[in-house]
């Protein structure tokens, strides 16, 4: 496609009809690909109310149809046959007519209000793009990349696709996200691109673990991590001590080779983005030599705007701007984007595109953040993610969310504040983690929504969050909280396809259950 100098869409396979719908048209398809039998069924259920749609190509030969617009790929290929036979030269005679600046993808964002709109992006954006991350990151034909995110997400696609493919490296296809763990030991991958819940659930299954060994195991562990994140610091400041050169030969061997064997045990480094990563999380795999280096960047930035790197990498931060890309922080905080890599603008919505991009040309990118004295990035919230409590206080809620997001105990969180007095929150538990406690401590339940609304679980949650927000300031405190039944998903339209919450929707999802929690303040 790209060589014919066509435009590309690409759309996650969770979206339901309308979504999908809603894209075709707004892009006006001619020509929808679809996977599977399920896929398929999506398209023909929408298929007349798109004009500009002619035909449907579905990639496995295992759906049988009798529809006249759907064609199965092999008879593709050998209509491609054909055609070159006929045509030999006609690939490389289009390929030839391409520009730098041709559109070449429309990727629409997963807004978390409203229709989405399509990111325009042309070649020289993602080439350009491909090209800073590999003069930074190294990626080499000796690695292989496992690669379980979503392809038509343009982080995976540029980072552990584009980028990986252009370096040579081979790439991997986990199964599925459920198989993971295995496709990590079978694959033995060098590079994994990935989003921060993936470490939180490794930090939690290693700690559970943990918590069932005996005491002195539990010591030998919580002196290794310590022993670790002394000598990495050390070692990043080129000063390690003999003594403590040894301590780490023998916590590695007692310890952390055991858990670098999970992942395969050859892991150069895993690639965070999507979202924030917690400090806390980084400097623990960080100690057991799990090196975690972590970007920021957005679809209208093809995507990757900042990298910390392999060698110089700082938690908390996410690094510099890669070469070629400009970034400065404008008067209210918000980080700002210049460079070769930012978007032509949004597909047929020149209203969003002047609200987006400056008459200067910056990318405005909805982020708040700052520069510390290295020169390295940190995002401190969303810009209309921002709470300003009834007392003006200006309250991050991400930050908030990441510390309780490491309790094993929590599976999602949703923080509410915006207006009000307090902090209260939404908490979707780990209920094979509160079953298990459950048994335990022999608290009788029939079902997740018994556990939920069970008094021992609730005080149970009021230690668990007084551990994790021991720290914050008094304003940032979570006072009351809500645990709900099941889990916030894509298919309630709860979550975005990239796992971020919709918080309008579930604010409005569970108005009663958050005017419960403020209803006794005066």
């Amino acid at each position: 496609i790209m060589k014919l100098g066509a435009v590309n869409i690409s759309i996650y396979p969770t979206l339901t009809p309308k979504q999908v719908g809603y894209i075709l048209n707004d892009a006006e398809v001619k020509i929808a690909i679809a996977s599977n039998q399920l896929q398929l069924n999506k398209i023909l259920k929408i298929f007349n109310e798109v004009p500009s749609l002619k035909r449907a190509i579905v990639l496995s030969d295992k759906v049988v149809t009798q529809e006249k617009k759907v064609m199965n790929y092999s008879h593709v290929i050998e209509m491609g046959k054909e055609f070159d036979q006929l045509y030999p030269h006609y690939v490389e005679n289009e390929q030839g007519k391409i520009k730098p600046d041709d559109l070449m993808t429309l990727i629409y964002t997963s807004g978390t209000t409203g229709n989405p709109k399509g990111v325009m992006l042309t070649h020289n954006n993602l080439v350009s793009n491909m090209k800073a991350c590999a003069s930074v990151i190294h990626f080499g034909s000796e690695d292989i990349l496992l690669s379980f995110l979503p392809l038509s997400h343009s982080y995976e696609r540029l980072a552990g696709y584009y980028t990986a493919m252009s370096c040579g490296t081979t790439i991997a296809y986990a199964e599925s996200i459920d198989t993971l763990r295995d496709n990590l030991l079978e694959v033995r991958p060098t590079i994994v691109t990935t989003v921060p819940r993936l470490f939180e659930r490794l930090y939690n299954r290693i700690m559970k673990q943990m918590s069932e060994e005996s005491k002195i195991k539990q010591a030998i562990f919580n002196w290794a991590i310590n022993v670790g994140k002394t000598y990495r610091y050390s070692k990043r400041k080129n000063v390690i001590a003999a003594g403590l050169s040894l301590q780490h030969k023998i916590a590695d061997k007692l310890v952390f080779k055991k858990i670098r064997e999970r992942t395969g045990g050859r892991i150069k480094f895993f690639a965070s983005g999507g979202a924030a990563l917690s400090a806390d999380l980084g400097e623990f795999f960080d100690a057991i030599g799990i090196v975690v280096i972590e970007g920021y960047g957005m679809t209208e930035a093809s995507p990757v705007i900042c990298a910390n790197l392999e060698n110089k990498y700082k938690f908390g931060t996410v690094g510099p701007p890669l070469p070629g890309v400009q970034v400065t922080i404008a008067e209210d905080g918000e980080i700002l984007t210049k460079g070769p890599n930012v978007m032509r603008g949004y597909w047929k919505n020149p209203e969003a595109t002047k609200e987006a991009i400056d008459e200067d040309g910056w990318l405005h990118t909805g982020d708040i953040g700052q520069f510390d004295s290295d020169g390295f990035l940190k995002i401190t919230d969303r810009k209309k993610h921002l709470f300003v409590s009834s007392g003006g206080k200006n309250i991050a809620p991400q930050h908030i969310e990441g510390l309780f997001l490491q309790s094993s105990l929590i599976e999602q969180v949703v923080l509410i504040g915006d207006g009000r007095m307090f902090i209260t929150a939404l908490i979707v538990p780990s209920f094979d983690s509160l079953r298990e406690y459950a048994k335990k401590h022999h608290i009788e339940f029939e079902s997740n929504e018994d556990l939920a609304q069970h008094p021992e679980i609730y005080k149970l949650f009021e230690a668990e969050l007084s551990k994790f927000q021991k720290d914050l300031a008094n304003y940032e405190r979570v006072r009351k909280f809500t645990i709900l039944n099941s889990p916030l998903t894509i298919e309630n339209d709860e979550l975005t396809p990239t796992m971020k919450v919709k918080r309008r929707v579930v604010e409005a999802k569970f108005k009663d259950f958050i005017e419960k929690m403020y209803a006794d303040v005066v």
